[in-house]
């Protein structure tokens, strides 16, 4: 049995950036399935390792780590060979700032309790929620283009995966699941290509998780 116990949900793109994450560092886990769809993450027992309800979370050694962005750090001290943060103290703020135009600028208006807020307690359309998706998508990509046009050589900063990748995959495969048009963003869809050959990050997609038999 390993000893890192990750708390997951196989469609969740915050989940899927962890998983990334450990593959690339080549870590062993075991991973628990909370079906976000019945309200699983909500159970008293999972509440009392990460307060807020939310995935992923990550036990080891007796503690307990949330919010997808500190536990890539996280595991980034901890095991950090391979490096998924640049040596350059400027270079990291970079890859740093790239991952939060996704994990604070888009993920979290696009956040599954919000969608359902959106449409069960605003009453709004699928129409106008998938308007609202797409909306916040194109923001955030339009200026992770840029960002990638920059820094980017094969992947999101430089030529080897960083933390940025582990948040720029997640974020595509969103896109395509609520049919978001990407033809005006190339880069990213060329960075999304190349990683997504990479054995790592194949093993991580939602599709091929346990839980996603049943979906």
């Amino acid at each position: 049995m390993s000893d890192i116990l990750f708390h997951s949900y196989w469609r969740s793109s915050a989940a899927y950036r962890v998983r990334i994450a450990l593959n690339l560092k080549g870590l062993d886990y075991e991973e628990v399935d909370h079906d976000l769809r019945t309200g699983a993450q909500q159970d008293p027992a999972y509440k009392m390792v990460a307060p807020a309800g939310l995935v992923p979370a990550i036990e080891h050694d007796g503690q307990a780590y949330v919010q997808s962005l500190a536990i890539l750090e996280w595991l980034e001290e901890r095991w950090p060979e391979p490096a998924l943060l640049p040596k350059s103290l400027n270079e990291r703020a970079i890859v740093r700032g790239m991952a939060l135009t996704i994990g604070a600028d888009i993920h979290p208006l696009n956040n599954l309790r919000i969608l359902n807020y959106l449409k069960n307690e605003l009453k709004e359309s699928q129409e106008n929620v998938d308007a609202w998706i797409a909306h916040w998508i194109h923001e955030g990509f339009t200026a992770l283009e840029v960002l990638i046009g920059r820094h980017g050589d094969g992947f999101a900063f430089g030529a080897a995966p960083t933390i940025a990748d582990c948040f720029v995959i997640p974020q595509v495969f969103n896109a395509e699941r609520f049919s978001v048009d990407l033809t005006s963003f190339p880069k990213i869809r060329a960075v999304a290509d190349k990683a997504r050959a990479l054995p790592a990050f194949a093993a991580a997609h939602p599709d091929r998780q346990p839980g996603a038999q049943t979906a």
